[in-house]
């Protein structure tokens, strides 16, 4: 049974977390997070360089010599928008190849917080990717919604607030996923969790899409995420949860 009003704490949510990252060092967990960091880095490389020379020939094709200047605002631009669009894009698709490793490091985790007592078999690798897709799906249907309302007077002053709120959302539903799936929840009832624990669900994925978007600290955001949501869904069921490396 867990304790729904303590996942509801915004600063134990937060709190979880930071044990996420901290248990980023333990030595029973560094097998698991080799596969995906290099995927990560392979990503957000090939993502910033890609993106950096094709901005750079839209550029040198469409600014004349005479308005240069304008590069020091262009460029800029740049990097917002790829910090903006980076969860969307390269953090989808990471994690959608990396789900397969993602779950065996929620495995492992869970295997270690709980001393054990806890032992659940991996899962398929198909069922993992297949449940990874269905979540993808639901976030890329109400990405494009969301973007038409930068195109409406009024509407697009709060747009991007709508669209923070929806990406931590978002970001909390990919990471949540491993340890609810090792709980047995699908992921319908996934969703009903996230809802009943809303404001420690949004703070854990705010900050973590904070994470992601800090060149070098999100390469490894991704596993501290989910260690740290292993830990909150885990201790969701403990009356008393010490932390695993005191």
């Amino acid at each position: 049974m867990l304790n729904l009003p303590r996942g509801n704490n915004p600063l134990f949510a937060l709190g979880c977390l930071w044990q996420g990252v901290k248990m980023l060092t333990h030595p029973e967990l560094r097998k698991y997070l080799l596969i995906p960091l290099f995927i990560n880095m392979v990503l957000y490389t090939g993502a910033f360089v890609l993106g950096y020379h094709s901005v750079s020939a839209l550029i040198h094709s469409f600014i004349p010599d005479w308005l240069s200047w304008l590069n020091w605002i262009l460029w800029p631009l740049f990097f917002i928008s790829f910090l903006v669009i980076g969860f969307f894009t390269f953090t989808l698709f990471a994690n959608l190849i990396a789900a397969p490793y993602y779950s065996q490091l929620a495995a492992k985790t869970l295997q270690l917080i709980s001393g054990g007592s806890v032992v659940k078999a991996d899962l398929p690798w198909d069922k993992v990717f297949f449940g990874e897709l269905r979540r993808v799906g639901y976030l890329l249907l109400r990405v494009l919604p969301l973007l038409l309302l930068f195109l409406i007077p009024v509407v697009n002053l709060i747009a991007p607030l709508l669209w923070a709120v929806f990406a931590a959302w978002g970001i909390a539903m990919e990471f949540l996923a491993y340890p609810l799936e090792e709980r047995g929840l699908p992921f319908p009832e996934q969703k009903q969790f996230m809802k009943q624990t809303r404001w420690g669900v949004l703070s854990f994925g705010g900050l973590t899409g904070l994470g992601l978007t800090l060149p070098i600290v999100n390469l490894l955001m991704g596993q501290a995420a989910v260690i740290g949501a292993t830990i909150y869904v885990y201790s969701l069921s403990q009356n008393d949860f010490n932390n695993p490396n005191s």
